[in-house]
């Protein structure tokens, strides 16, 4: 379709980094004033308002997702997210890494990335980390590491989309929205605040078929996208230091608009603040998680918006089992890392006695 579009001087590729930058600010306003987190819904003091945005944006996702690839706009026929070969064992490993990286940062990565234009400077170093290992693991040094793990494989043939199944895309879009649409009803969020949870829901759909179909030129193609930050980070930093041998494109137009979105949100709103660590031992565990987050997020196909927002919105199945498998990590971390420091304030206290209250991101 672009070739129709009438520009002579605007690449496909140029003008995607245009739309990134644009979906990007859309992004980090609305992550900004909704506190969009999926570990915050996963196991937050405000889990229920926060589950119930993050499910209201499923929903509108695979709604708008499954209705474009009804009109003929998209199609995913050959999307890595629905390749025949699950690689189940990098999936497991990934997912539960990034897990537990996400509890210990305190926040996703898309949540940190967020932050980190607020003035947080544990964020900002934790998504520099994470670009730094996403890209090693990529195409450097645990590059090996992850083509040992992502070996290991299970052929699912045609099954590898839960379109495939029984009663087909809409039963399967039905079991997924249905649910999510329950939760965010249930959840005593604002309508505002719901609204804002759809929107960012949209923004999913919207960039499938902006990159897919608006965008698409047969004579200089680029790749399908949606809400992801794993591979647009390491795409981002690759560019950051090598800008004269790769023009930017989606990835780094994508990263780019989030920080400026949300650095304009907290600003209007009044909420920039420098903020570090308070202690050599946080930073040690920030580092430590973002350092698990970018290795897990590349060996799970994603990160929470990558592999679960967006990627559960085309029906594959692997998507649903990296969801899965960060959310059994972020428990299990939480919960060690709650019963750990009950236990050591209990020693030194000499009595039981409530866990010192972490940094809230």
């Amino acid at each position: 379709m672009f070739e129709t579009l009438g520009f002579e001087e605007t690449t496909p590729r140029l003008a995607s980094l245009y739309f990134a930058l644009a979906l990007g600010l859309g992004f980090g306003v609305l992550a900004q004033l909704t506190r969009f987190c999926f570990r915050r819904a996963l196991i937050g003091e405000d889990r229920r308002q926060a589950a119930g945005i993050w499910a209201l944006a499923l929903a509108v996702s695979v709604l708008g997702t499954q209705a474009a690839v009804t009109q003929g706009w998209i199609s995913f026929d050959g999307h890595r997210l629905l390749a025949s070969e699950l690689p189940l064992l990098a999936i497991a490993v990934g997912g539960v890494m990034f897990g537990i990286g996400m509890v210990l940062t305190r926040g996703c990565i898309s949540r940190l990335t967020v932050l980190s234009g607020t003035g947080n400077l544990r964020a900002l170093l934790c998504i520099g980390i994470f670009a730094l290992v996403a890209h090693a693991t990529l195409k450097g040094v645990l590059a090996p590491l992850r083509s040992l793990l992502g070996g290991y494989t299970v052929q699912l043939g045609d099954y590898a989309t839960l379109a495939a199944l029984p009663g087909g895309a809409p039963l399967w879009s039905a079991v997924i929205v249905l649910p999510a649409l329950w939760l965010a009803l249930r959840s005593q969020n604002s309508a505002l605040a719901l609204l804002g949870g759809a929107t960012i829901g949209a923004l999913v759909p919207l960039a499938w078929v902006t990159t897919g179909f608006v965008l698409f030129d047969e004579f200089d193609p680029i790749a399908m996208e949606s809400l992801s930050f794993t591979a647009p980070m390491s795409e981002g930093l690759f560019y950051v230091i090598a800008s004269s041998a790769l023009p930017a494109g989606f990835g780094p137009g994508l990263i780019g608009g989030v920080l400026v979105g949300a650095l304009l949100t907290a600003l209007l709103r009044r909420d920039f603040r420098w903020q570090s660590f308070d202690s050599p031992r946080q930073t040690g565990r920030y580092m430590l998680g973002a350092s698990l987050m970018g290795f897990g997020g590349v060996l799970a196909g994603g990160c929470t918006l990558g592999a679960g927002l967006a990627g559960i919105s085309t029906l594959g199945v692997a998507a649903p089992l990296a969801l899965a498998f960060i959310a059994l990590g972020g428990i299990v971390a939480h919960r060690l890392l709650r019963d750990g420091s009950s236990a050591a304030a209990s020693l030194s206290a000499g009595s039981p006695a409530t866990p010192a209250p972490q940094p809230a991101e």
